[in-house]
């Protein structure tokens, strides 16, 4: 299992590294389809770049259901470590830009790798544990919110600096 473990965690580390980077300009790069709107930022709000992280997570995590037998339970740390990154990501923005009150695409660019390396490290800590299996439901459920969350406010943003494009 270790290994295996350990092979899915670095996998999955360069797999949304590298899919949340290319995110990034995918709703350019398809004429601003809306459709793609949904999974790929439409803006630079920081809601937004939820998304970078949320749906790569999301498309390894149903690649990572054919380790099961060997890493019992991974579904299921990684939709808590999505969820826990996804979190994240607003929070060390929030954090850093109310401190010295600026921003930097740099450190913004850093946050997102940040949160991809958490998001993997407490998956792969929850397996390695068997705490993975404990409250199954409640983060299936809460990707599933999550992702219904992003789709409306895609859609319909509420007039708050979170979803706002700077």
């Amino acid at each position: 299992m270790k290994k295996t473990l350990s092979k899915c965690t670095v996998t999955g580390i360069l797999f949304v590294s590298i899919a949340g980077t290319l995110a990034h300009f995918l709703y350019e790069w398809m004429g601003k389809n809306i459709l793609v709107g949904l999974f790929a930022p439409i803006n630079e709000a920081v809601w937004e770049h939820v998304k970078l992280l949320f749906f790569p997570t999301l498309l390894f995590t149903a690649y990572a259901c054919r380790f099961r037998e060997s890493c019992p339970h991974i579904s299921y740390a990684l939709c808590r470590g999505n969820l826990l990154g996804c979190l994240l990501i607003p929070t060390f923005y929030y954090t850093y830009t109310g401190a010295l009150g600026v921003h930097f695409s740099a450190v913004d660019i850093a946050i997102f790798f940040l949160c991809v390396l958490i998001t993997f490290l407490y998956a792969h800590r929850l397996v390695r544990t068997g705490r993975a299996e404990k409250h199954r439901l409640l983060p299936v459920l809460g990707t599933a919110v999550l992702a219904a969350v992003i789709f409306v406010f895609t859609l319909f943003p509420p007039a708050v600096p979170l979803f706002v494009s700077p």
